[in-house]
Parts: structure tokens; sequence; C-alpha cells
């Protein structure tokens, strides 16, 4: 008896029926790459987490800082709204800083410069200790420049220049526009404009509420400011920042927690008398200054939420940027709470 293969010579119908299960298992393995690919696509920003930084945008344009920067600029802008300065000192103070050390507070500089304005200990601004401190150099910075006469109607870069004495005097003029922009922002005067993305947070200090005061009456800006914490020393809290950035203006007090929130939550309440610029919003300006100021501070801090005016930052949440919750966020307090907040 003869053995007969249906496929022709060779056996090749047997072949051919073993292969065809393995086409059909490779191209099974082909469909499941493609829709895995496609779920990660439609999923990339939940996947792929953002890079840190902070994004200002307003009705005159948009520009990004990164985290270092975003810090710096709102303690410039907390210190002069402290004084009662106008927005106009806010750019001229921020356009300095950018052009001075890129809003970075340097170790050194040219000869013997330091810290944000690159001011010199050998002309008189203070010791170098003193000049590193950010709140301290602020102040500084703007004793000489409220003397100027007239310097809010000036050229940006002639009030930068009578303050600075520097050796390129036109060099500032070329960062008005996005000091204007980071002003806006920082000052309140553009609300929900700045928000950032933080990967980790700082382990928040302990909150101690009993300094704060409810006056608004800065400290005197001449006063020597405390220097940064040294290594190993305890980390300063919301409440010390806040009280040596706006002086007496905001109060700190406890705030309730939402819901089972475990975490340390804050009310921070600005008074009108923060700013210069009055009108009928200066209250609900001046809370914006204050959230604004919280969500820049947030890595050093380790603020993890900010509720305000209808708004509510998440650290856990980086694509919302400010996302609409008007339970429990009106316009008399800033409602921050300190750590990543629980889920939900």
């Amino acid at each position: 008896m003869s053995e007969e293969t249906s496929g022709g010579p060779g056996g090749s119908g047997a072949t051919g029926r073993r292969g065809r299960p393995l086409r059909r298992l490779a191209t099974g393995f082909v469909a499941l790459l493609v829709v895995a690919g496609l779920v990660l696509y439609l999923n990339r920003d939940k996947i792929v987490a953002p890079p840190e930084g902070c994004t200002i945008d307003t009705a005159a344009g948009s520009g990004t800082l990164d985290l270092t920067q975003a810090a710096n600029a709102a303690t410039i802008a907390a210190v002069a709204l402290s004084r009662g300065l106008p927005e106009r000192a806010v750019t001229i103070a921020l356009a300095t800083a950018m052009q001075e050390s890129k809003i970075h507070n340097l170790d050194g500089g040219d000869r013997d410069s330091v810290g944000l304005f690159q001011q010199r200990p050998s002309q008189g601004w203070g010791t170098a200790a003193q000049i590193k401190d950010p709140v301290y150099a602020t102040n500084k910075f703007l004793d000489s420049l409220v003397k100027v006469p007239g310097y809010a109607r000036l050229p940006l870069t002639d009030a930068a220049q009578q303050v600075q004495k520097s050796g390129f005097p036109q060099a500032y003029a070329k960062h008005e526009t996005n000091a204007t922009l980071v002003a806006a922002a920082l000052t309140g005067r553009e609300p929900a404009a700045l928000t950032c993305v933080v990967h980790e947070l700082s382990a928040p200090a302990p909150a101690v509420t009993t300094a704060a005061s409810t006056a608004a009456t800065a400290p005197p800006a001449t006063a020597p400011a405390a220097a940064s914490p040294a290594a190993g020393q305890q980390p300063v809290g919301l409440t010390e920042r806040v009280r040596r950035e706006f002086g007496r203006a905001v109060a700190v007090a406890p705030a309730p927690k939402a819901g089972k929130d475990p975490r340390e939550m804050l009310a921070l309440t600005p008074q009108p008398t923060a700013t210069a610029d009055s009108g009928p919003n200066a209250t609900r300006q001046a809370g914006w200054a204050v959230a604004q100021w919280a969500v820049a501070q947030a890595q050093d801090l380790g603020i993890g939420s900010v509720l305000f005016d209808g708004k509510v930052w998440r650290v856990d949440r980086p694509k919302d940027g400010w996302k609409a919750q008007p339970e429990g966020s009106g316009t008399d307090q800033v409602l921050v709470g300190l750590g990543t907040p629980a889920k939900k």
C-alpha cells in the first residue's frame, strides 16, 4: 500500500497546515502590540509625568520658569507687596534679577557679587551671607529703588540702572516683557496664571501659627534678615516663610481638614493693604498673589494643594493646572494643604 499526501510532492500540504497556527499566533501578537501601543498613546499623559517647571499664561502672553526661578520670583513679588509697592516695582525688580542672575541665588559672580541681584559686599549692600538671603537682598534693592524720583514712570532700564550702576545699563530692557508677565501673575492681577509641575515635595516643616499676625505693617525693610537654615537645622516652615516674605500683611491659622484628608491644612488670610494697586477687586487680587506664591513655593515647603476663589491646584494632578472647585474656596482665605492630597 502506498502512502499519499494530499498536498502534492514532498508533503507540502501538511507543512502548510502546520504553519497556519503559527501565522495566526504571530498575527494575534502583532494585533496585541498595536492595541497596547494605542492604549499607551492615549494615556501617555498619565504614564509619563510632564517635566518639572512652572508655566505662566496671561492675556498678554505666556512664559516658563524652572522651579527655582519661580520660587525666587515669588519671594521678590511678596517682599514688594509687603511694602505696599505697586506692580511696576515688582516688574523692575524681576527684570533686574533676570539680567543679573537669571533669577537664581548665585554664590558668586563678577568680583564679589552675590545673590539674585549680584549685589557686592564691598559696595555696602551687606555681608555675603545677608545678600544670599533673597528676602534681605530684595529689601535692599527696593530700599534703593524707592529713592529714585518717579521710578515707576521711568523707562525700566533707567530705573534699574540707577539702583545697580551696571556697566551695561541697557541690558535690563530686554527682560521687560517677561518680567511684566511674571509680575502680572505674582501680584495677583492675572488670576490662576501660574501653575507648576513638581515631581517630589520636600517634607513640610511643622507649621507654627502663633507668631502670625493680621496687622498690615511690614517688618523694617533694612533689618538684617535671618539666613536660610544651615545643614542639619530645622527647615523653615510655611508660617515662618509667610511672615518673612509678606511681613504681617498675611495671617496664618489652622484650617479645617477636607473630609478624611489627614494632612495639615492652613488658611492664609491676605489683607488688601498687601498691594498698593487698589480697586474693587483688591482683596481678590491679594488672594491670588498669595495663592500663586504658594504654588511657586510648593516644592520647598511641601505644599500639595492650594484652594482659592473656586479653583484648586494639586501637586498630584499636574495636567489639571487650576481646576474648578467651588466648594470651600471663597476669596477671603487661601487654603493650603501640606503634603500630597489624599486620593479620591
